[in-house]
């Protein structure tokens, strides 16, 4: 057996992990020529909970469970979110009344892995991928926001060196760039990546477009910028700022690439 196979082989088992469980991506090797995805579904405003597109591939797809139901909280209190990590990237990570969880993602060809915890640390489970399809183009720029309030709605706003306004309105650029989801609660993440981003300063905002609650919380905005994904000269960038109420804007980074 290859060294690399035996790896992933070896990685797999952890993926079983008592009470929680990744149903996808499965992990081992894998070729997506030819496999559907989709990352976009409607917009609507006032805010709604946004679930997995209908027919979603399971190449770009993050879903599992866990073992028990999450207990019945208090009005207005929210269970710890669950963390998910994705090429050591984290975020939370919003699990549903019924114990399951479901994210569209968009994952580069290579080397991938996928682990969710639970908010004590004490369950975890994995699993890695390696996808072989050549043609897949490699997210060269990656733009990941997420935060630490449920039944909150932060919005991504990435504006690139030629003027291309990427958001919720304008989910794909003339450039490549695009916004794969809108989410509207539930912690994130939003998601822009970028095959063949422009050369130049890029400006990321974030703006807190609202909450469910008469009083929306102040939230913790997570931004984490990857530069060449899953190759050697990979390099990410972390950003945490509050966002205090609804209707703030936010300039949360600004850097040059590449």
């Amino acid at each position: 057996m290859k060294p690399l196979a035996l790896f992933l082989c070896l990685l797999s088992p952890f993926a079983a992990a008592a009470g929680l469980q990744i149903d996808a991506p499965a992990g081992g090797w894998r070729n997506t020529t030819g496999k559907p995805e989709r990352y976009t579904q409607n917009v609507q405003y006032p805010a709604t909970l946004v679930n997995t597109p209908e027919n979603q591939g399971k190449m770009a797809l993050i879903r599992g469970h866990i073992g028990k139901t999450p207990k019945e909280l208090p009005k207005g209190e929210d269970n710890p979110p669950y963390r998910l990590i994705v090429n050591g990237v984290p975020m939370p990570l919003r699990v549903d009344a019924d114990g399951s969880f479901s994210r569209p993602y968009s994952f580069g060809r290579g080397a991938n892995s996928v682990e969710i915890q639970s908010p004590d640390g004490k369950e975890r489970a994995a699993t890695q991928f390696f996808d072989s399809n050549k043609d897949r183009p490699q997210t060269k720029l990656r733009v990941v926001l997420s935060w630490n309030t449920n039944s909150t709605d932060l919005d991504l706003h990435v504006i690139s060196p030629d003027g291309e306004h990427t958001y919720y309105g304008n989910r794909v650029s003339k450039n490549g760039g695009a916004l794969d989801i809108d989410v509207t609660s539930g912690y994130g993440p939003e998601i822009y990546a970028n095959p063949s981003p422009p050369k130049g300063r890029y400006l990321v905002y974030v703006n807190y477009y609202g909450g469910y609650d008469a009083k929306p919380a102040m939230t913790i905005a997570q931004l984490s910028i990857i530069n060449n994904e899953n190759t050697l000269h990979e390099k990410q960038q972390l950003f945490n700022v509050p966002m205090r109420k609804t209707g703030d804007l936010t300039l949360v980074g600004s850097f040059v690439y590449p």
